[in-house]
């Protein structure tokens, strides 16, 4: 298995349950030199109590003493008690280079800490590794900072700059929120935002994962809970930015200049001009998926057509974080369903393999 955060822990605790035995029936493979995953690489000031819900690891449950304690601390706590909990056989850091099969039909996964041989695997990479930032007419030519929201730490770095932040996802709101609370903003959006009053509920939430799942039988990349319903969640923190005018966006500007954003006039609108010192992407990820390359599982559309888990031609290889498991809740269950068709496909016994 690739990957030690929600999805990859959640997978190994089913994996043992279903007989596979730890360190020798499977192995945990993760990039990161502590236990977190992603969730070690968050800004300061989110907490608990303001980023979507932390939902409970199979077995064990999170119980935080405090909402305003940093997620960047207790989430990754929350997971180092599970790996110990579970004894599960996490080794790291080891960064995955490739997978590709072997001549007898196995997988060998190659690292840089030596290659793994194993009959099946699941990958449980997510998309922290993968910021993706669009490109735009003029965009070498910026010479303020440009920066995605997998560097931002502090609204503090920005004071006494103008900032843009591109992007309408629920980052982009809360980044915007913070940052304009110290400097002067400037916010735009590819669509108008569509605030959703109210949780996002579990009806709701089975409303995205099922087009998220038509997606993926499709072939489809998944895309995410903004860009699939319009609907931004209105949190305290949106109704504050609301309050203060800072949420008034604007249409993604036509292309970037040395010093700033520049849209281009059309029939319904003159030319306009922004000036900025630093442009936040707060525009998304990608599926963390380039070690898999070698195996050609993806379909003409990008993406990976999936039956469930389970990549569609290869029964062996399962997805779990991607797509309508990318969420805590949807990974849990997730990889409790891939651990339940690897002990199907491949049933527990055999050794893995490792060449150092």
């Amino acid at each position: 298995m690739v990957g030690a955060g929600q999805a990859g822990l959640s997978t190994a605790w089913g994996l043992a349950r279903q007989g596979f035995e730890r360190g020798s029936g499977f192995v945990v493979l993760d990039g990161e030199p502590a236990p977190g995953g992603a969730w070690r690489h968050r800004w300061a000031s989110l907490t608990l109590g303001t980023t979507h819900r932390v939902h409970d690891l199979p077995g064990l449950p999170f119980t935080p003493d405090d909402d305003r304690a940093p997620a960047v601390e207790s989430v990754p706590a929350y997971f180092a008690a599970y790996e110990r909990h579970f004894e599960l056989p996490v080794v790291r850091p080891v960064r995955v280079s490739a997978v590709r099969r072997t001549d007898d039909g196995r997988f060998r996964v190659e690292t840089d800490h030596g290659d793994w041989t194993a009959r099946g695997l699941v990958n449980a990479t997510g998309t922290w590794t993968r910021p993706f930032v669009p490109r735009y007419p003029g965009q070498e030519l910026f010479r303020g900072r440009q920066l995605h929201t997998v560097d931002y730490r502090s609204p503090e770095e920005f004071r006494g700059q103008h900032v843009v932040v591109v992007g309408g996802g629920a980052s982009a709101t809360q980044l915007l929120g913070e940052i304009s609370r110290v400097t002067s903003t400037t916010w735009v959006t590819r669509r108008p935002p569509v605030w959703r009053e109210g949780v996002f509920d579990e009806n709701a939430g089975r409303e995205v994962v099922a087009k998220v799942e038509e997606a993926v039988r499709q072939g489809r990349r998944p895309g995410s809970v903004v860009g699939l319903t319009g609907l931004l969640v209105s949190t305290p923190y949106i109704r504050d930015g609301l309050d203060r005018g800072v949420l008034e966006r604007l249409p993604v500007f036509d292309r970037i200049t040395e010093d700033g954003v520049a849209w281009d006039a059309t029939p319904t609108r003159p030319p306009r001009f922004v000036a900025a010192d630093v442009i936040l992407w707060a525009t998304g990820f990608r599926a963390a998926v380039g070690h898999l390359a070698p195996l050609h599982l993806r379909e003409p559309g990008a993406g990976f057509r999936l039956d469930g888990t389970q990549v569609v031609g290869e029964p062996r290889v399962h997805l779990v974080g991607y797509g309508p498991s990318a969420s805590t809740i949807g990974a849990n269950r997730a990889g409790q369903a891939a651990a339940r068709a690897l002990r199907r496909e491949l049933r527990p016994g055999a050794p893995l393999s490792r060449t150092a």
